[in-house]
């Protein structure tokens, strides 16, 4: 267990987060997350969706060994795997998955990878696959709270390239890849979960 990693906020909204993935998804499926960091949603959302097999994945193979002790035993979580979204194909993701699961990556990457997970979901998802997202959104129809402006600061003091993101401009690369929004749930701290789907 030197490597488990622990994040907070995984915990707090991990909750939340499986209660909407249960009323979203069908009884059985394969699902791949993106960016899965420490590992925790991946054991975490096994344990609450029983009949699907879970196919975790990270950008930093630092994070891998955390997904891995996070996950130890689980016989429906499959081993993580270094993925890059701009990668085409997904190294890795031969078969097509039923849903893409993925947590706070688009604030925290380069904007190029939010047109790359799109065009990659399009790429592998089942016919009926969803592509689900989570995380904080800028909307041009509701005003953006202060801590959401605050953290947008934040990121783009760490990083010129990262940010909250206007869900306009997420939804039109969606729709670059043949996706649309069918779903936007609210979730606490300001956040949003979406579901994505073949348009």
């Amino acid at each position: 267990m030197d490597h488990l990693r622990h994040s907070p906020a995984a915990e707090r909204n991990g909750p939340p987060i499986l209660a909407a993935l249960q009323r979203l998804l069908p009884a059985t499926g394969v699902m791949l997350e993106i960016a899965s960091g420490t590992g925790q949603h991946a054991a975490f959302f096994s344990a609450g969706l029983p009949g699907w097999q879970w196919q975790p994945s990270d950008f930093e193979a630092g994070a891998l060994p955390s997904i891995a002790a996070w996950c130890d035993g689980l016989d429906r979580v499959r081993p993580p795997i270094t993925l890059d979204v701009l990668d085409a194909p997904w190294p890795g993701v031969s078969a097509p998955v039923d849903a893409i699961y993925c947590a706070n990556m688009i604030h925290i990457a380069p904007w190029a990878c939010t047109a790359g997970l799109m065009r990659g979901a399009a790429r592998h998802l089942a016919p009926n696959g969803l592509l689900i997202t989570y995380g904080p959104y800028l909307l041009d129809d509701e005003p953006t709270a202060p801590s959401n402006l605050a953290f947008d600061a934040d990121l783009r003091t760490r990083n010129p390239g990262w940010g909250i993101r206007r869900l306009a401009d997420v939804a039109t690369e969606a729709a670059a890849a043949g996706l649309t929004l069918s779903e936007r749930l609210d979730m606490p701290a300001n956040n949003k979960l979406l579901v994505w789907a073949r348009g």
